[in-house]
């Protein structure tokens, strides 16, 4: 072999012998590569952290309440469970209609509305479904939920007498029923039969006292009235403290909204004010409710258990309650200061549903009677 072809042959084996080192070191390098069991188990762990996240999902809510204490208790729950919370606001008349015109393809899973009248318009609709739940059976007493548990109270509110301080002594108040004396004529302010609460309340005396008694208070009521039927419950707050009238049928928790306004004047007409609870020795105060109910058609309906479950919970009941002065359903909730100031009180012992049973009825009452 000649001396040429021995150094060819040694330079093609010198470079084989580099290519082959450098190789070996690429491999030593993939040792951190993404590849490696060790990243493979972090990036899987990750993955599943994430589809977890995913998983969560989300929760679908009508709801006719547009408190900004309800939306804190909606990002509240996201933080705890991951779980979204899709809001859609409007009336709770407009929200049952669309959800009847959506049927089986409507997003919500859950509807919130104030007034157990509502949430049986709903129920009669066939627009939720039962619920089974240990912990809302626990949190929401018996008589503020669906017979049928198909809907459960979240916040309750007192229909009371709202009097002016400087003109009614409240030794003078006493029932439903006596308010409708003579002494009472020209003083009196409410908003219109046609509006839930004043027929709710109606179907509460139907159940307690019969219809003909109902019909008879719903005309001595509005005869004793200062003007006609008009605006919502602060309006008649407002119109006591003005003195168009002396004495306003309207929601507790409306006054402590007044009281706890921003605005001087507000708060100098809720001052002007007093509470009182009637039929405190007979059949107690009239009581209602905001509530919620899961759809029919939901297709998040564990989540929808979970959304409940979670608002009807003690720190959820207590930020209802220091928020919006209303009273908790959950009995184990401490009201706030403002509504505990007017003291405690005797509700109506009849459960909520009546209220909706009766609902038809009081609607042809108050259309027979004085009050418009």
């Amino acid at each position: 072999m000649s001396k040429s072809l021995k150094a060819i042959l040694f330079a093609i084996l010198a470079l084989g012998l580099l290519f082959a080192a450098a190789c070996g070191n690429n491999d030593d390098a993939n040792t951190a590569d993404p590849e490696t069991p060790e990243v493979e188990q972090e990036q899987d762990e990750q993955q599943q952290e994430e589809a977890t996240n995913e998983d969560a999902g989300v929760v679908n809510l009508y709801t006719s309440r547009h408190y900004d204490t309800d939306r804190e208790l909606y990002d509240l729950f996201e933080a705890e469970t991951g779980i979204k919370v899709n809001v859609i606001e409007g009336k709770g008349p407009e929200l049952i209609e669309r959800m009847n015109i959506e049927g089986d393809q409507t997003e919500a899973d859950v509807f919130i509305t104030a007034d157990a009248g509502n949430l049986h318009v709903a129920k009669m609709d066939g627009l939720f479904q039962p619920i089974q739940s240990d912990i809302l059976f626990s949190n929401i007493p018996e008589k503020l939920r669906d017979t049928e548990n198909q809907w459960f109270g979240l916040t309750q509110r007192a229909r009371v007498f709202v009097y002016a301080k400087d003109r009614v002594d409240p030794s003078e108040l006493s029932t439903y029923e006596a308010i409708t004396g003579p002494e009472w004529e020209g003083r009196l302010l409410a908003r219109t039969s046609e509006n839930m609460y004043n027929i709710s309340i109606l179907a509460s005396f139907i159940e307690l006292y019969g219809a003909e008694w109902a019909e008879e208070w719903a005309n001595g009521f509005a005869n004793n009235m200062a003007r006609e039927p008009q605006g919502g419950d602060t309006d008649q707050a407002r119109a006591v403290a003005a003195g168009e009238g002396d004495v306003a049928l309207m929601n507790t928790y409306y006054i402590g909204r007044l009281l706890n306004s921003e605005d001087p004047g507000d708060v100098e007409v809720g001052e002007a004010v007093g509470v009182f609870f009637p039929n405190q020795d007979t059949t107690g105060t009239h009581v209602n409710i905001s509530g919620a109910g899961i759809t029919k058609h939901s297709n998040n309906l564990d989540n929808a258990i979970k959304f409940l479950e979670f608002l009807s919970g003690e720190h959820a009941q207590q930020v209802f309650a220091e928020g919006n002065n209303e009273y908790p359903a959950n009995p184990n909730v401490p009201w706030s200061d403002t509504v505990a100031a007017w003291g405690e009180f005797k509700a109506q012992d009849i459960n909520l549903t009546i209220l909706g049973e009766n609902q038809a009825e009081a609607i042809r009452i108050y259309d027979r009677s004085a009050w418009k």
